[in-house]
């Protein structure tokens, strides 16, 4: 019994679910009572609550409660950490006193027998401030900035501060320098399908239908909040709308559906508006950067220094690995780099996909770009002299760099060989075209995971694990592992995920579910056969006639498995070079992204359709970060001006037209037993710089602020002819 599924274009399994609207997300979980709870959110920044009335909410048609702080039971918020949440700081503690933090922290919460009476209950609730002085414009207070307590990322073993060699010497004694600051502005997630929780209370065990990419974590974190044994409670998120990040930790509303829930005597429902996703689900911090390149005349890099400067709340410190990439993409003997936060009275960033590495290779690579420019150096030709043969900053061979590769099919596939170097060159009637380009990295990680698989008596077998699904086709690549390793037929395998009570896995994020969940479902499927064929001495012989003969109904096993020494062993990346053409307009500064080519090193391909779609979401991911996405904040009160899907611009239809994603052949045996990699957010790093490198060779104008706008052109069409 063999058959190859791994490496087939294989459809989604869950596709029919989600397009006749059968697949169940949070919202729509189906528990009879319900009732409904709607948020009240603060309006200011900084300060306290001076008065509440909620007499006359708590009269109107409906209502069944209004919790405040004045009235909300005290809640034991026991301790509680993961490597999603900051190791320095205490999450907010909703409802438990009268501060106020940010702008937009829920501060009552209405319940009512319909979601109509329950929003309009909420407009009767009157609270007054105190308002207190807020600090809100990160520019302002670059000068303010502070060393991260615990280092950078939560976990990581480096402190705020790395150098090797003399950088800064280097830079001085540079034949070719370049020294720039380069700014992002917050993004915030917007998925589909917005944050939703239905709580149900069964005595002491707790139910939670939650939008959530890690539901182990969100049954701990919850059950740390009320004091209550993990056992019970249960979590469970069979699909998510989409998340980016935005569900990675347990956010407030969550408490207080459950909370809410526990007050009324009945299951509630509770889904944040749009508005208030943008004020209390996290964002890509704002971040400032400055990045000094210095080199010989030839190309070669001598001196990197890379600082960066985020914002953070003030009761955490978010962290994220803005400047990790800097430290091994190119060889430079002298390196130096340097991490800072400044708390702001907002509510703490969060990870976004790409997070940290989608920031600081943007301006990396857009320094790379000027230095290369500034030599009258092919782009790609400035990567490929300073391409390094190890991990310099660890001295560790890389478990396998298809950059070179990469960089070759890439070009090749785009046509970057008729590129002409001169700045404002090419042109299409009024449109000025440009072409630029961009390294992508993001690291390979694996986190230990368990999974359990049953052969039954039909010949079918069922694979359970607690991993979620956002949209990269969870589902489907966990199919074609256990089909292969069984050795079944992918649709006789049918895959159980997104439910707490099943085996532990890690979170939904960092490109690590295949490595960490599919290495886990491989071996529990292993060891299921292995058990099976105790019975029979003939291979070929059906599932089914084993199982009837040995009178058994089902064959079960369960397996974890985890990284090992790889990682002393190996430095451990994805790799790939993205090439973009965009078109200005001369007369209004306006940018259209005409193409894209992004060609990465992922290691094995589960299912190059799923591949595929990863890598061009994470292209528009990066257009967006590019070229629209921009959290507009009021800097007097914190208030979120962009807090809309009108405001807030995305990439639509119609702005993406052509989008090439190529997997050059690669096979890494140290990174785990599948030998993958992970697409979803080396996708997105690259496309920024590809972008802002390509508008600088349309236009001669280097903007160094993301998104790129076309305010920031207009002085180029001013000086068109």
């Amino acid at each position: 019994m063999t058959t190859a599924s791994i490496g087939r274009p294989l459809p989604r399994v869950d596709g029919r679910l989600k397009v006749t609207g059968a697949a169940t997300y949070a919202a729509e979980a189906d528990v009879p009572g319900l009732a409904y709870a709607v948020q009240v959110v603060s309006t200011i920044a900084h300060g306290r609550i001076a008065a509440l009335d909620a007499s006359e909410a708590e009269a109107a048609p409906g209502v069944l409660a209004v919790l405040t702080h004045l009235n909300a039971p005290t809640l034991p918020y026991l301790e509680h950490w993961s490597l999603i949440d900051p190791a320095v700081g205490e999450r907010l503690h909703v409802l438990q006193d009268d501060r106020v933090r940010f702008n937009g922290q829920p501060v009552v919460v209405v319940v009512a027998e319909t979601v109509e009476q329950a929003e309009h209950a909420a407009t009767l609730v009157r609270v007054s401030y105190a308002e207190e002085p807020a600090d809100l414009d990160l520019p302002a207070r670059l000068d303010q900035a502070i060393t991260p307590e615990a280092g950078l990322p939560a976990g990581s073993s480096h402190l705020a501060d790395y150098q090797r060699g003399d950088p800064d010497g280097a830079l001085a004694a540079a034949d070719a320098r370049v020294d720039h600051e380069y700014w992002i502005a917050r993004e915030n997630h917007n998925p589909m399908e917005p944050h939703a929780t239905v709580a149900r209370w069964d005595g002491e065990r707790l139910t939670l239908w939650d939008k959530n990419q890690w539901v182990t974590n969100a049954r701990d974190e919850i059950a740390a909040v009320f004091g209550m044994p993990a056992d019970n409670v249960q979590v469970i998120s069979p699909f998510i709308g989409g998340a980016f990040g935005t569900t990675l930790r347990t956010w407030p509303h969550v408490t207080l559906a459950a909370l809410a829930a526990r007050q009324v005597g009945r299951p509630v429902k509770l889904v944040l508006s749009r508005r208030q996703m943008f004020a209390g689900t996290g964002c890509r911090a704002e971040t400032w950067q400055r990045v000094a390149l210095g080199a010989t005349r030839d190309g070669r890099l001598t001196s990197i220094v890379h600082e960066a400067t985020a914002e953070t709340s003030t009761y955490e410190q978010h962290t994220e690995s803005t400047l990790s990439a800097t430290r091994f993409l190119h060889a430079s003997p002298n390196v130096r780099t340097g991490y800072r936060l400044v708390p702001l009275h907002v509510h703490t960033p969060n990870h976004m996909r790409a997070p940290g590495e989608a920031s600081g290779v943007f301006a990396l690579e857009c320094a790379l770009d000027e230095l290369a420019h500034e030599i009258g150096l092919d782009p790609v030709e400035l990567r490929l002299r300073n391409e390094p043969e190890q991990d310099d900053e660890w001295g560790l061979p890389f478990s396998s760099r298809s950059t070179r590769e990469c960089y070759r099919v890439g070009a090749e596939r785009f046509g970057w060989s008729a590129r002409h170097p001169r700045p404002r060159s090419m042109r299409d009637g009024h449109w000025l075209i440009g072409w630029g380009m961009a390294t992508a990295t993001y690291p390979t990680l694996r986190a230990p995971a368990s999974a359990r698989a049953r052969l039954l008596a039909d010949g079918s077998a069922v694979v359970e694990a607690a991993a979620s699904d956002m949209g990269p086709g969870t589902y489907t690549s966990l199919t074609q592992v256990a089909s292969e390793a069984l050795g079944l037929p992918p649709e006789r395998v049918r895959v159980v995920i997104g439910d707490s009570r099943l085996p532990t896995t890690p979170v939904h994020g960092g490109s690590m579910t295949m490595a960490s969940v599919g290495s886990a479902v491989q071996a529990a499927c292993l060891e299921a056969r292995a058990r099976l064929l105790e019975f029979t001495a003939e291979p070929n012989e059906s599932y089914q006639r084993i199982l009837a003969r040995a009178g058994v109904d089902a064959i079960e096993a369960e397996a974890t498995s985890g990284p090992g020494d790889q990682g002393a062993r190996f430095s451990m990346h994805a790799f790939g070079a993205v090439f973009a053409e965009v078109a200005v307009d001369a007369n209004l500064g306006q940018t259209r992204v005409r193409r894209l080519v992004g060609a990465y090193g992922a290691g094995r391909i589960v299912n190059p359709t799923l591949a595929r779609s990863q890598a061009i979401g994470g292209m528009v991911g990066g257009i967006g970060m590019a070229l629209m996405e921009h959290t507009v904040i009021d800097r007097q009160n914190g208030h979120v001006l962009s807090a809309n899907l009108a405001e807030y611009l995305v990439p639509v239809n119609a702005d993406i037209q052509q989008l090439d994603a190529i997997f050059v052949e690669e096979t890494d045996p140290h990174v785990n037993p599948l030998g993958v990699k992970g697409l979803g957010e080396i996708s997105l790093v690259g496309v920024a710089p590809a972008i802002a490198n390509a508008v600088f060779h349309a236009t001669g104008q280097r903007i160094r602020t993301l998104p790129i706008t076309p305010d920031m052109l207009l002085p180029t069409a001013w000086s068109t002819t």
